[in-house]
């Protein structure tokens, strides 16, 4: 599973039938592999949770999105499984089958929230128009089976 973590003055999604947005705290992008696990999704959850990477009075990282009381806006991510390596045009052969992507996505989200952090999500599999206002910018990128190997 990966994710591209970045902190954040407010985010935004928008799609068809449905508008979110979070004030200061995390826009997580986040793709499901094939092969991945529940596991995986705890490991992140805890991982994005717990990560030091809101700046103390004397502007080091030291604070997590739960010290701040930040939010989390989780935006399912295909993409992040594109293989650009060969040719013109990405592959996401990496990428799970929807079916199970999307159960993943889920999990992923009730294991977030289910630590304290309020969780607002985008429409998994729809059309999305996403607003990131960079706070730093601080962006990370995340892969549990680096955690899992």
């Amino acid at each position: 599973m990966r994710a591209l973590l970045q902190r954040v003055k407010r985010g935004g999604v928008k799609t068809a039938g449905k508008a979110e947005a979070i004030a200061s705290g995390l826009v997580v992008l986040l793709g499901v592999g094939e092969g991945d696990l529940e596991a995986d999704a705890e490991l992140l959850a805890g991982k994005i949770a717990n990560l030091r990477i809101f700046s103390n009075a004397e502007g080091k990282f030291d604070k997590s999105v739960l010290d701040v009381k930040g939010e989390a806006l989780v935006i399912s991510q295909f993409t992040l499984y594109g293989d650009a390596s060969a040719g013109r045009r990405p592959d996401f052969a990496g990428a799970a089958r929807p079916a199970e992507a999307e159960r993943l996505y889920l999990y992923f989200v009730k294991a977030l929230a289910a630590l304290g952090v309020p969780v607002k999500t985008g429409v998994f599999g729809a059309e999305m128009e996403v607003e990131i206002i960079n706070d730093g910018p601080v962006t990370l990128w995340l892969d549990s089976r680096k955690k899992r190997a």
